[in-house]
């Protein structure tokens, strides 16, 4: 992909544009470079300044080529100016031969290198190339520093969420442990009233009016067939407690430095009783059809938290793609197509463990697959997506695990990603 440097030109001279204009046609046409002057510092600090403000509008700055003597600001005031900024642009000044104590000060200065008049086209086209490599070497590093930030920055929050999450799950096993130990005596204590109810009835033949008027005031008939579907209802929702917990306890389990052997079907399970919310029916649409296709596979050697991760950003993905795809449709047309996930697990060529999640959501362009696992390359709104969620699940699956993460679809035809981890 061809970057097009920026290349601002400071100096007074009238013919400097055209002769740098003709002398990099070539480079100008084809988008290579783009050029701009101005006659002097002033109107360059002005240039520069606005730049920075406006960085997502306005094309950055990539180097200054300045002239050092020139009316209203000199090129020395002008680095000085300059090194007041948060980004300043690297700069060549250029100034006569004699004039090397001010072209040793502008090098003290912070310019990056110098020509001298009369400029050489042969010597200004070597030093443009070796200037814009240097800014081209620090634009990767900074990149690739922000997105190592990012990535501990995720990796803390992610800690900090799984003990949070672990935390949570130690708690929730108290009260429910409780409710679970309770609940069989509650069941024989009812049990036992009941039947001393039943003698109660049998031996009095005639209750009092009193007797009489309670029993149809809480009626009893009612009460004795609701009482045990009521504890089976509180014994069902103990169960799904419990199963959260341990799916939390799953979910959020702290790697250690070496990888463990793991089902990873319990991982992909513990990511839908998590997502469950999200997967059945609300106001605007039907429950989202859920198909597993769990194969025969060995236990995988991995790290399990971060592999829960993945799982769990790419079904949420395929949910939000749903959710945006749905809006302004009728419940009944979405009812006729229903949104639907397949999970299906298997080993490629005994080599592979295959980990396919699939929807038949609206899809994504071939433009947009292509950028899909770049840092902060995002499609959702800035409130709804940062553009990490992908890029990170790549760095796990390909970085931390040796593995592929691979994405097919085609608009209108839904979406697959493919995880493919070695067999150890």
């Amino acid at each position: 992909m061809l970057v097009t440097r920026h290349i601002l030109v400071v100096d007074d001279e009238p013919d400097v544009e055209a002769l740098i204009s003709q002398k990099f046609r070539r480079e100008i046409r084809s988008g290579q470079y783009a050029f701009s002057f101005t006659k002097n510092g002033a109107e360059a600090l002005q240039k520069i300044i606005e730049a920075e403000k406006n960085a997502s509008t306005i094309a950055k700055i990539d180097m200054v080529l300045t002239d050092i003597n020139m009316p209203v600001m000199d090129g020395l005031t002008l680095l000085k100016e300059m090194d007041q900024l948060a980004n300043s642009p690297k700069t060549v000044v250029v100034s006569a031969y004699s004039d090397m104590d001010n072209i040793r000060t502008a090098m003290n200065h912070g310019a990056f290198d110098f020509l001298t008049k009369p400029i050489n086209f042969q010597d200004l086209t070597v030093t443009i190339e070796r200037t814009l490599k240097a800014v081209a070497e620090e634009d990767t590093n900074a990149t690739q520093l922000q997105q190592a930030q990012q990535r501990l920055m995720q990796s803390e929050k992610l800690s900090l969420l799984g003990q949070m999450l672990a935390g949570v799950a130690h708690e929730m096993n108290n009260p429910v442990n409780f409710i679970a130990a309770n609940l069989e005596p509650t069941r024989e204590y009812i049990e036992d009233l009941m039947r001393l109810l039943d003698l109660y009835q049998q031996h009095t033949a005639t209750p009092v009016d009193e007797i009489v008027r309670c029993t149809q005031e809480i009626d009893l008939d009612f009460l004795r067939s609701d009482l045990p579907r009521m504890l089976d209802s509180i014994e069902r929702g103990t169960e799904l407690i419990s199963e959260l917990s341990q799916s939390l306890k799953n979910f959020s389990r702290v790697d250690v430095a070496e990888k463990q052997f793991v089902d990873i079907h319990q991982g992909i399970q513990s990511a839908l009783v998590i997502l469950h919310s999200r997967l059945k029916a609300n106001d605007t649409r039907p429950n989202i059809e859920l198909e597993n296709v769990f194969g025969a596979i060995p236990p995988l050697l991995c790290h399990p938290n971060q592999l829960n991760q993945v799982i769990m950003n790419l079904i949420a993905n395929a949910i939000d793609a749903f959710e945006e795809d749905n809006q302004g449709k009728r419940y009944e047309e979405i009812e006729a197509n229903p949104n639907k996930i397949r999970i299906e697990t298997s080993v490629v060529e005994e080599k592979w463990v295959r980990i396919a999640i699939a929807d038949n959501g609206p899809g994504i362009s071939s433009e947009t697959i292509e950028r899909l696992f770049e840092p902060f390359y995002t499609t959702k709104p800035a409130d709804k997506g940062t553009g990490l969620g992908l890029a990170i699940s790549y760095q796990i699956v390909t970085e931390n695990h040796g593995g592929q993460l691979t994405c097919e679809s085609s608009p209108g035809q839904g979406t697959q990603f493919t995880i493919d981890l070695p067999v150890q």
